[in-house]
């Protein structure tokens, strides 16, 4: 409405922002950020969407904000060159920019970025594995959020100090904003134990990678940083909102 952004009931003036960028992932990602051009067009600066391969779609103009294609449900190199590209963008966004995140279900996979000493056949050996093993969505993601430089909230550090619309499109019971694509923007209440306990769970902390397994244990004994928590004044920038889910 003129220069205000109005995102559920919160308004925006966006004489007071500089760049609008778009970012984020999933199988919907591409016709989110098509939606949002067709919403804001030309305030829209450029931005960064990482999708399924196909699921970019006929017809779709997203503008300035570029599609990746990506693999899904277990990640490839193409989806680990959009997330480091992506986070390289949001990593230069000023106090003045805002930042729309757009996530769909598929966003774990497709937006991965292996925490440093890992590499990306650590995480596709690891995912295949919980995805075998009978793992729930919400046990399979404390593990990723665990292995990710992004995930987990981690992503939302990388964006401050740049203020954040996150708009979700669940693909989760009971929307749970940390576990839809594994909540890159939002605060994780799990931590490396609750990650080992499901690898202990599913019999697989001896078969996952020896750095995945090295990695965890590191966290256990506090040598690594955890994502960060509930409280965190960190997320006071960020806003989230559910934009669909089965219940609505």
């Amino acid at each position: 409405s003129g220069d205000q952004l109005i995102v559920a009931g919160r308004s925006y003036s966006l004489r007071e922002v500089d760049k609008v960028w778009v970012v984020g992932g999933g199988k919907a990602s591409s016709a989110m950020a098509a939606s949002l051009f067709d919403l804001l067009s030309e305030r829209i600066t450029g931005g960064i969407v990482v999708t399924k391969y196909g699921h970019t779609g006929p017809g779709l103009d997203t503008g300035p904000v570029e599609v990746i294609e990506a693999g899904h449900p277990v990640p490839d190199e193409a989806g680990v060159r959009g997330a480091r590209r992506l986070v390289d963008l949001v990593e230069g966004a000023s106090d003045r920019d805002l930042v729309l995140v757009v996530l769909s279900g598929g966003g774990s996979p497709l937006l991965t970025l292996p925490a440093p000493g890992l590499s990306l056949l650590d995480l596709q050996e690891t995912t295949q594995l919980l995805l075998r093993s009978g793992a729930s969505i919400v046990e399979l993601n404390a593990v990723r959020k665990h292995l990710s430089h992004i995930k987990g909230g981690r992503l939302a550090r990388r964006i401050a100090p740049a203020r954040a619309i996150c708009l979700v499109l669940s693909d989760v019971v009971s929307d749970p904003l940390d576990v839809i694509a594994s909540g890159p923007t939002y605060p994780d209440p799990t931590t490396y134990q609750d990650a080992w306990d499901v690898l202990g769970r599913y019999d697989l902390a001896n078969r996952v990678p020896a750095k995945v397994r090295e990695h965890l244990e590191a966290g256990l004994v506090g040598t690594r940083s955890d994502t960060p928590k509930p409280g965190d004044a960190l997320f006071q920038s960020v806003q989230h909102v559910i934009v669909g889910s089965n219940r609505l």
